[in-house]
């Protein structure tokens, strides 16, 4: 190859950089509905939540432990933190901008308006006191801190306020105290103004009547900050007695971890900035001064507001899915034909109906299932509760391991259990990511076996936000293949050779890079050859070493990489025959659509599994084919609209940085 080895990828974390700032993106972009752009705002703030906990959490763990290992772009663990300061610091302020001088004074002169203390009323003074007395000075308790007795614990990302006192006489010792804000209060205090949301930040109130938790005593300085606590911890299998109780250790320590960001409202005193690094044990390069309102996540509220209809998206509600008549049985109609669904344009009733059905249907015999993430009112965890309480054979496979959703997880995995389901808590060393249902039906004939496999998690209400496909089929030898599916993963069956599915951490990585290599052979031999893909994240570098050669046989392979891309497209001798986009907009693009030309015959497939290490070598994943001819015009149509996109589409160029096609 042409290019010094660590010049052919990108790093990961700065990578998912450059996806957060293209969801700010459309934050600043004035084409975009006044309260979606909130929206995406607090979306780019939520990320960084979630990023900061886990990914330089981890990279922090790894300084710490003295590890220097480069990745595959070059860089040390140390060094990507460094450049993940630099860059994250420009993107907060960034951030901070957009909501200051262009979101906020915008949302005013639509009705909703954020009221400062210094510009309000009297009434509104004497109306936010009563308040203050009635619902938040009750609430809060006070933390006289003392050195010699240590910080108390800070809970993650919540709100806080630390209050500087003035010295006793005599004394040069600072007095600080500690103001919980958060949980427990409503962020957005709203003011009785008629025919408008004007409202105060609770903060700003606490701020305001701060004096009355200290009562006598002169207030120097009360200042909101948060922190965010590293969440990388890592379930030790080999040690846990089992994984439940691992992962309630996991849990509580989660609430102690290291903080890995500090986050302070701007015109914080020198002294209090100092103060609350050395106590917090965070660096400078850790601290965030924020010169506007901490968790822009929370403004998710906002902009879910009722009676603004003009400032945002136009209501595009799913329509009834395609063929699939809401009166006749789903079983009935499945075995006319298999059904792809394209959510959220498309219903996913027909998913929870097959669920549901099943628990009612005396044919049905048993049901196997996966569950990722859920919702805590599931229609299917109800489903298959009633299903276990109507005397059918569940077996749910909960995955115990998913990220910030253990908790729920953990409680409807016991739910189920107490209506007498076969829970399995993850499989031992690995995360079970696939999304499949298996549904065994006894009738005049035998038993037929009812699937439903999906690129997105059996979660209705993401289903309405996040752009996935379906796949309903009672194809005997996919039926087959998936009952083998399932006993290997929850037996000591030796894996097999499947024909048609394929699983990782099984065969799942061999089988992609079968299916490039293949193209690049028909290409050196004179056929013709293509490649599209649609992905969440590209990371792993077997995998984008092999379309690179591809690329260099002639291949033209096409790919959608909605977040992380580590390949470095359009690179002379490496990678001209490469062309990379990525779509933010209204709906998460979370689908992954696979197409491999193969002399032809049109390979099409759909899986659950991003191209990373971790989801083709640690989890466990599905790669599913699409061989209806319907299915598979849907599907080719469907990736080649986005290869057509003008407005949302940006295009990675060789250097990292993205331009709007």
């Amino acid at each position: 190859m042409s290019l010094d080895e660590t010049l052919q990828y990108f790093n990961r974390e700065l990578s998912w950089l450059e996806f957060n700032q293209r969801v700010l993106g459309e934050a600043l972009d004035p084409e975009v509905p006044l309260l979606e752009r909130l929206k995406f705002l607090a979306i780019t703030g939520s990320n960084l939540d979630e990023f900061f906990m886990v990914r330089v959490g981890g990279l922090r763990a790894l300084v710490e432990a003295g590890r220097r290992k480069k990745d595959p772009s070059g860089l040390t663990p140390l060094a990507q933190l460094k450049e993940i300061s630099r860059r994250s610091h420009t993107m907060v302020a960034r951030q901070y901008e957009c909501y200051r001088e262009d979101l906020e004074p915008r949302l005013a002169s639509h009705g909703i308006a954020r009221v400062r203390m210094e510009e309000m009323a009297e009434d509104h003074h004497r109306y936010l006191e009563q308040l203050f007395m009635d619902q938040i000075y009750p609430v809060i308790t006070p933390m006289g801190l003392h050195r010699e007795r240590g910080f108390p614990l800070v809970k993650n990302l919540a709100l806080h306020m630390i209050v500087r006192l003035k010295p006793e006489a005599g004394s040069h010792e600072p007095r600080v105290a500690l103001l919980p804000i958060e949980p427990g209060l409503d962020r957005f205090i709203r003011l009785p103004l008629p025919g408008r949301f004007a409202y105060v930040l609770v903060e700003d109130v606490v701020s305001l009547f701060c004096d009355r938790f200290f009562a006598g005593q002169a207030v120097l300085e009360a200042v909101p900050f948060r922190i965010t606590r590293n969440a990388d911890l890592v379930l030790q299998e080999d040690e846990a007695p089992d994984l439940l109780a691992g992962m309630q250790e996991v849990l509580e320590a989660r609430k102690s971890g290291d903080c890995v960001r500090l986050e302070v409202a701007a015109g914080a005193t020198r002294k209090t900035l100092q103060y609350l690094s050395r106590e917090l044990g965070v660096p400078d390069a850790y601290l965030y001064e924020v010169d506007g309102p901490l968790n822009l996540k929370a403004f998710m509220e906002i902009g879910s507001l009722d009676g603004y209809e003009e400032l945002s998206c136009e209501p595009w509600p799913p329509r009834k899915a395609a063929g699939i008549d809401p009166v006749h049985s789903i079983f009935d109609q499945m075995k006319q034909r298999p059904f792809l669904l394209s959510h959220p344009y498309e219903e996913f009733d027909p998913v929870v109906r097959l669920v549901e059905e099943a628990a009612e249907d005396d044919g049905v015999i048993a049901i196997k299932q996966i569950l990722y993430r859920t919702t805590r009112r599931s229609p299917i965890v109800t489903a298959l509760r009633k299903a276990a309480r109507n005397g059918k054979y569940i077996t749910v496979i909960v995955e115990l391991k998913a990220r910030f959703d253990e908790a729920l997880n953990i409680e409807q995995a016991q739910a189920l259990e107490r209506e007498g389901a076969q829970v399995i808590y993850g499989i031992r060393g690995l995360k079970t990511h696939a999304k499949c249902c298996l549904v065994l039906r006894r009738e005049s004939d035998g038993i037929r076996r009812y699937m439903h496999f999906g690129t997105g998690n059996y979660n209705e209400s993401t289903a309405r936000l996040y752009c996935d496909i379906s796949y309903l089929t009672c194809d005997e030898d996919l039926g087959m293949e998936t009952t083998v599916f399932f006993n290997t993963i929850l037996g000591f069956s030796e894996p097999p050779r499947l024909r048609a599915l394929e699983a990782a951490p099984l065969g799942l990585r061999d089988r992609l890079l079968e299916l490039i290599n293949g193209e690049a052979e028909r290409k050196k031999q004179g056929q013709q050859a293509a490649i599209m893909i649609k992905l969440n994240s590209l990371v792993d570098p077997m995998i984008i070493d092999a379309l690179y050669r591809a690329s260099q046989a002639g291949v033209r392979v096409r790919m959608n990489v909605r977040g992380i891309c580590c390949l470095r497209p359009g690179v002379p001798g490496l990678s001209e025959n490469i062309s990379v986009i990525s779509i933010v907009d209204r709906f998460l693009e979370h689908a992954r659509i696979l197409y491999f030309h193969h002399g032809g015959d049109d390979l099409v497939f759909i899986s659950s599994a991003d191209w990373m290490p971790r989801n083709l070598d640690r989890r466990v994943e599905l790669l599913v084919p699409i061989q209806d001819r319907t299915g598979k015009r849907r599907l080719l149509e469907e990736l080649e609209v986005y290869f057509k996109d003008t407005v949302k589409a940006a295009r990675l160029l060789p250097d990292g940085s993205y331009e709007r096609v």
